[in-house]
C-alpha cells in the first residue's frame, strides 16, 4: 500500500521550489498522498528545525514518509539519509535535522541514500536526490533493508528541550522548543523583561494580555490573546526563553 508523503522544508511556501519537488513526487509515486507538513521551517537553521519537527512528527501516521530539507550544508560533503524511527521514514540531508526525531525514538534504523545517480542540480537535492528517494520509499518500489545500513547518524543535535523560539506562526505565537507537559501550571516563562503566566486558552485572558500556553503538538507557546506576541515582544527565531518553577 502506498504511503503518504509530508514535506517539510523552509523551500517557502510562496516560493518556486515545492511545486518542482512535488512534480517530482507525482511522477515517481502518482500514488502517493503528498501532503504539507511545513514548508516554511526557519530558513538555514537546523536545531530549531529539528524540535520543530519532533514535535509534529508525533502526530503522523504510522509509514509516513517525512521528506524534510533544511539543508543549508546542500552540495557539500554532508550525507544523503534514510532514518526509520518508530515505524515512520524520514528522508533528507544528514546535518541533524532528524537527530531529535531520532534520539526521542524507541527503535531506529539509518539507510544511506546511495542508489540513486548524482542529483543534476548541486544545488537543489531536495528535488533531485530527496524526493526521488522518499517516493521510492513510499511507493515499495525499493526494499531499504537491503540497502546501505549505518551505524546512526552522522550529526546528532542536543535533544533536550530547546529554550528558545524555534517558530512564529502568522498570528504572531512564538512557539518554543520547550515541553510543556514537564511544566507545573504555575510556572512562569521570562522572555526579555516580560514574566508570563499560564493560561488554558486564549480567552481566559484579557484581550491583547500576554500569556503561555500548552500548545496544540505540546509545546510550550507565548501568545497574546487576539494580538500578536511577536509584534508586542519584539521577538525573533532564536531569541532565549527561561522557565522559573513558583
Amino acid at each position: 500500500m502506498d504511503a503518504p508523503i509530508f514535506l517539510f522544508t523552509d523551500f517557502g511556501s510562496a516560493d518556486i521550489y515545492v511545486g518542482q519537488v512535488k512534480a517530482v513526487l507525482l511522477a515517481h509515486a502518482p500514488e502517493c498522498p503528498v501532503i504539507d507538513l511545513l514548508n516554511d521551517a526557519p530558513s538555514f537553521d537546523v536545531e530549531a528545525s529539528a524540535h520543530l519537527l519532533a514535535a509534529l512528527a508525533a502526530g503522523l501516521p504510522m509509514r509516513s514518509v517525512v521528506l524534510g530539507v533544511v539543508d543549508p550544508g546542500v552540495g557539500s560533503a554532508r550525507g544523503a539519509v534514510a532514518l526509520e524511527a518508530d515505524g515512520r521514514w524520514f528522508v533528507g540531508p544528514d546535518n541533524g535535522l532528524f537527530s531529535v526525531v531520532s534520539a526521542r525514538s524507541q527503535s531506529t534504523a539509518s539507510f544511506a541514500i546511495d542508489w540513486l545517480p548524482p542529483p543534476a542540480s548541486a544545488s537543489f537535492h531536495g528535488r533531485d536526490l530527496f524526493a526521488p528517494a522518499a517516493a521510492a520509499i513510499a511507493s515499495g518500489d525499493i526494499d531499504m533493508q537491503t540497502r546501505s545500513r549505518l551505524h546512526g547518524l552522522d550529526v546528532h543535535l542536543d535533544s533536550a528541550d530547546l529554550s528558545r523560539i524555534i517558530y512564529i506562526d502568522h498570528y504572531g505565537n512564538l512557539l518554543t522548543g520547550l515541553c510543556a507537559s514537564v511544566l507545573d501550571k504555575r510556572a512562569i516563562v521570562r522572555f526579555k523583561d516580560r514574566v508570563l503566566t499560564h493560561a488554558r486558552v486564549f480567552s481566559d485572558m484579557p484581550v491583547g494580555a500576554l500569556f503561555w500556553y500548552e500548545n496544540s503538538i505540546g509545546l510550550v507557546e507565548i501568545a497574546a490573546n487576539q494580538a500578536s506576541a511577536s509584534r508586542v515582544l519584539r521577538a525573533d527565531i532564536g531569541d532565549r526563553t527561561d522557565v522559573e518553577s513558583r
